[in-house]
């Protein structure tokens, strides 16, 4: 059994066209999440899946595994199994799914999820989550919730607030609630299968593509971190990480010690 963490990254982000190759810190964006995964020291191989050239060039500059796919794919996942199809190896290896915009994401939590798949040969699929931080509102639809059964396994992941309401009917209170972190695994043949799927009605009600495995009656299991790493959806998110490697002591394209 082999570990593949692969990246999907393409230029065309809505809010941030071309984040993959902002560069104010001296590296890619796309090289420092190269840099996190391929410091977990379960992975054993990390693939960049894009459909730009400029970004293929980049991740090769760095020397970094590129894989071109298609271009109309609708989601991650799809480019992700892009790949995996070209891949040679077996149905049990374990597939990581790490998104482009994730400069910050831990290599422990990585290593933790990877443990998770690795010590229950049955489960196919697998996922993050953490308490809600402080500072974040767990009523915004944008912060995915996430509520799991007494075997760590999801029940369901909503943009609503869940659980609702507590066992003495008053609304649920802080501590209650875990923030979904996007970060996946799968076994390699469940991927396949998986993607070959179409959506399923609470996955198009939620806009939430991990609720197709829920609704086609698989188990995803959900380990529990401590904190949320935070992902670049806009330039005011990459210049706020810009400014946290400066404050750190970075200086242009040096990691920290």
């Amino acid at each position: 059994m082999q570990v593949v963490a692969i990246i999907p990254a393409r230029f065309g982000s809505t809010r941030f066209p071309g984040k993959a190759l902002a560069n104010q810190t001296g590296k890619y964006l796309i090289q420092h999440v190269h840099e996190q995964v391929t410091s977990a020291r379960s992975v054993d191989r990390c693939i960049v899946a894009t459909d730009d050239e400029r970004i293929m060039e980049a991740v090769r500059s760095f020397g970094g595994e590129v894989a071109m796919t298609r271009a109309d794919h609708a989601s991650g996942t799809d480019r992700i199994a892009e790949v995996v199809h070209g891949l040679d190896g077996e149905p049990d290896d374990i597939i990581l799914n790490v998104q482009g915009d994730e400069p910050e994401i831990e290599p422990a939590y990585l290593d933790r999820l990877i443990e998770l798949m690795a010590a229950d040969p049955g489960c196919p699929s697998a996922t993050l989550a953490c308490p809600f931080p402080p500072d974040a509102d767990p009523r915004d639809p944008n912060c995915v919730k996430v509520v799991r059964n007494r075997r760590q396994m999801a029940l369901y992941f909503s943009r609503a607030l869940i659980p609702h309401r507590s066992e003495r009917g008053q609304p649920a209170g802080e501590g209650e609630w875990l923030l979904h972190l996007g970060v996946y695994v799968y076994r390699r043949a469940f991927l396949l299968d998986f993607a070959g799927w179409p959506a399923s009605p609470l996955e198009r009600t939620e806009r939430l593509e991990q609720l197709r495995v829920l609704e086609n009656g698989y188990a995803m299991a959900v380990a529990i971190v401590p904190r949320a790493c935070v992902g670049i959806d806009t330039p005011e998110d990459y210049e706020r990480f810009v400014a946290r490697r400066r404050a750190r002591g970075c200086k242009a394209g040096v990691s920290p010690a």
